[in-house]
């Protein structure tokens, strides 16, 4: 990697050379302008090349976490269950909807306001307001808040497990770096050594004191070690791909990090029994918290189909008005146009009249119907299950099974945990 760094750094610098050159040599005042422009690029690119930042495995820790994808996911999910939390949070509230309809009747029909037959066509107007609330339903609602209360510390966890994992693996990644780092100059300090050797037995060998067989073992030695010099420069340089990768760079050719200095941990820490630090890990570890708290979020599923077994109990009001074309008065005053017959008597068979008066219909206004047509409604509402297809029942079944399974998740994290600490 370092010699494909010079290799580019030399061939910067005949390009600069070059530019320079032409620079000096061209008349064009606007030629000399975009070879300067060029120059300063070149120049820019140049210099980091040969600053580039050095990594610190905290930083490389940080960036990661900030970039990586998965995290990015999960914590959309958290964001999620926080909406879910809000939203059973609001099911205890009462709805509120208003309505309007606007609508034409053909044919006869009884009218909605005056209770009256009508024949002809009748435009009808409707405006409501209707509020409902659950009074009681088996403390579904109760147990649904808890249970996505209870998820939304599951994501928080997974969450941090997440970034646990991701550290681990770039501190895997870090330290395999320093390992293949320091191969690699043992193989170099290796080499020069038997390169000595090499010079020293020529020397030997020409001056006759020592045979020519031994001189080629060693150099036959040199070979092997430039070889393993080689296989360890490799290493080192997929060890730093691995590495720029779960770090998502692009390329790692101007990539490199800072070698700690790491000091030698006390005897006390060294003589910490494994179970001791197996049962501070269960206390910590956020996959162990989770999978405790998926075991209780499994079991609030429980209660939550067991509340659809109780009698749901709930409480409806509605405020509302209207206007109907069939609703006439009578316009403007009537006039007197004489007496009509109306019957007669059953002794004597005299007619029996009535004043007689003519006047003329129309719609009554809609301003006045919306007030004379308001009308309210308050009721409560009881549902008791009997039978609904066996929902109840099955819906129990796999509520239960999906605690056994929270329980065996929960196990088999313990049992992960355990085998990575013994």
């Amino acid at each position: 990697m370092l010699k494909n760094q010079i290799k580019k750094g030399k061939l910067k610098f005949i390009m600069i050379n070059s530019i320079v050159t032409n620079i000096f040599a061209c008349k064009s005042g606007f030629m000399k302008r975009i070879l300067f422009l060029v120059l300063l690029i070149l120049f820019s690119t140049s210099s980091s090349l040969y600053a580039q930042k050095l990594w610190s495995l905290q930083e490389c820790i940080d960036y990661a976490i900030s970039n990586n994808i998965q995290i990015k996911q999960q914590q959309l999910l958290e964001q999620v269950a926080k909406l879910n939390l809000l939203q059973s949070k609001a099911s205890v509230l009462p709805s509120v909807n208003a309505a309007a309809s606007h609508a034409y009747n053909y044919g006869k029909t009884i009218d909605q306001y005056t209770n009256q037959f009508a024949s002809s066509t009748v435009q009808s107007d409707n405006f409501y307001l209707v509020s409902s609330v659950t009074l009681f339903n088996g403390f579904q609602l109760l147990n649904s808040i808890k249970q996505n209360k209870t998820d939304l510390e599951v994501s928080r966890y997974d969450l941090d497990k997440m970034i646990n994992d991701i550290s681990l693996n770039i501190a895997t990644a870090y330290l395999q770096i320093l390992f293949n780092k320091e191969i690699l100059n043992s193989a170099n300090e290796q080499l020069k050594i038997t390169e000595q050797q090499v010079a020293r037995m020529k020397k030997l060998v020409e001056a006759g004191t020592t045979a020519k067989g031994t001189l080629l073992t060693l150099e036959a030695q040199a070979a092997t070690e430039e070889l393993s010099m080689v296989n360890a420069q490799n290493s080192l340089d997929l060890s730093f791909l691995t590495l720029s990768q779960m770090l998502d760079f692009t390329s790692a050719d101007s990539f490199d990090i800072i070698i700690p200095e790491i000091s030698t941990p006390g005897e006390s820490s060294l003589l910490t029994s494994p179970d001791a630090i197996f049962s501070f890990a269960m206390g910590v570890q956020p996959e162990i918290k989770s999978a405790t708290l998926k075991v209780k979020s499994s079991e609030l599923g429980l209660s939550i189909v067991h509340g659809m077994r109780s009698p749901s109990l709930s409480l409806r009001g509605s405020y509302g008005t209207g206007f109907s074309g069939a609703s006439k008065q009578i316009k403007g005053t009537p006039s007197y146009t004489g007496l009509d017959t109306i019957g007669y008597t059953f002794d004597t068979y005299t007619p029996v009249v009535m004043p007689a008066f003519s006047y003329e219909l129309e719609t009554v206004p809609f301003n006045t119907q919306i007030n004379d047509n308001i009308n309210k409604s308050i009721s409560f509402s009881l549902n008791i299950p009997i039978f609904n297809g066996w929902q109840v029942n099955s819906s129990i079944s796999k509520a239960k099974i999906a605690i056994q399974n929270a329980e065996l998740s929960l196990q088999t994290a313990k049992n992960t945990l355990y085998k990575i600490l013994k």
